[in-house]
């Protein structure tokens, strides 16, 4: 399968592979390989596993937030597993995916786009869904589609600071009053009428979406408009070593018996936008370990490569040893924090990070659940930007806690 590289960066990613290369097992690779860059190791069963089972529970519309993993491969394992929409916040997504799936649904979900942008994903790429958060942008939407009657316009309501793990309130959303105000001019501008919302990143709390879905409630109330779409946005979790999310279903179910309690038109679709719980476990990457500094370790890949939110936002990964022809001695495990290979200290992921206590030179480590906002962080700073890039079919380093999601019951029906 041929490698297509999809990367806009100042400095482009160069893959030392010219094509992806697909083996049994992670092992397998490093020992075949033995890398001496990042090797990324994409699980496509994975994936489109983890897209059956997401739009099998959701009996609403799923749309795939691309900005997580843009990777064409990631894209196709998706399609694979079900996956027919997909939530593009630029017109780079926009024409990658009507590239790939020329039949899909693509919704430009951005809630400020430049009028470029929303003329050439109008008239060249068939998009109709366009977000927004105020009157200005609905002018500016309505203007560079000349005014078009084939509209789906959906209004993104803003949210009180919550809980998440990375906090979406202080950007995009418009308050509850001038929401319903949108709502009503939107009415009679649009084919289509939704409204929207996003309850932050890795939300760990199923209760904040029947939160939100109550104060959507009463704003479509205020409003006093019928729906075609409401959108619960995305947010739904991944596991990590510090991090046990519910089950998704227990998500899917605090959301439709929120959303049952509204009005809504039996008409109205429910979609949602998950990323991170999509593709977290579909993505691992190998490092080398290039040298030891007491309980710290200097690996080959860093904060401005896959590991940014480790670095930023103090993620712990799953990660275990792949020794380089050694015997273990014997020790337990041991707490490391990581240096990434730039000249910039700040190049630094405290953890910790489990591993052997024998760790060394020259030995690799996988780190897992790199499959959201992993890749599509990397960039060319100091250099250090070859990367391979290998397909493989052993399980990912965290297994999800689904375990019965596909004999969920589907909830959130259109």
């Amino acid at each position: 399968m041929k490698i297509e590289n999809f990367r806009t960066s100042v400095v482009p990613l160069r893959r030392r592979a010219a094509n992806v290369r697909r083996l049994l097992s992670v092992d397998a690779a490093v020992f075949a390989e033995r890398p001496t860059v990042p090797m990324q190791c994409l699980r496509p069963e994975t994936l489109a596993a983890e897209a059956r089972r997401f739009t099998a529970a959701f009996g609403g519309i799923v749309l795939y937030a691309v900005k997580c993993n843009p990777e064409p491969a990631v894209l196709h394992a998706l399609v694979g597993g079900g996956v027919r929409h997909f939530d593009c916040a630029s017109l780079t997504e926009v024409r990658l995916v009507r590239r790939l799936f020329p039949e899909a649904g693509i919704h430009f979900m951005h809630p400020v786009k430049s009028r470029a942008a929303i003329r050439e994903a109008y008239a060249d790429h068939g998009v109709r869904t366009f977000v927004l958060d105020s009157a200005a942008e609905l002018a500016k939407i309505r203007d560079e589609t000349d005014f078009a009657p084939d509209l789906a316009l959906v209004v993104r309501l803003a949210l009180p600071k919550g809980g998440a793990r990375l906090d979406l309130s202080g950007k995009f959303g418009a308050a509850p009053a001038e929401a319903a105000c949108l709502l009503r001019a939107v009415r009679s501008a649009a084919a289509q009428v939704g409204v929207s919302f996003h309850v932050g990143s890795q939300c760990l709390d199923p209760s904040a979406y029947a939160r939100a879905v109550a104060l959507a409630g009463e704003v479509v109330a205020a409003a006093g408009v019928d729906l075609d779409i409401f959108d619960v946005g995305g947010g739904f979790p991944a596991s990590y070593p510090d991090a046990e999310p519910a089950p998704l279903a227990d998500y899917f179910a605090a959301i439709e018996r929120a959303v049952v309690q509204l009005d809504l038109p039996g008409t109205c679709a429910v979609w949602c936008e998950p990323g991170r719980a999509l593709v977290a476990a579909g993505q691992s990457v190998v490092v080398e370990v290039l040298g030891r500094r007491g309980d710290f370790l200097f690996i080959n890949d860093g904060v401005y490569g896959a590991l940014a939110d480790a670095g930023s936002l103090n993620f712990r990964y799953p990660c275990r040893l792949i020794r380089n022809g050694r015997r273990s001695d014997g020790s337990g495990l041991a707490a490391f924090g990581l240096f990434g290979p730039t000249c910039d200290s700040a190049d630094r992921m405290d953890g910790p990070f489990l591993l052997p206590a024998d760790v060394a030179e020259g030995d690799w480590i996988e780190i897992g659940q790199l499959g959201a906002y992993g890749a599509v962080l990397r960039t060319g700073f100091n250099g250090f930007d070859q990367v391979l890039q290998i397909e493989v079919s052993d399980p990912p380093l965290v297994r999800t806690p689904d375990e019965g999601l596909e004999a969920a019951a589907a909830v959130c029906a259109a």
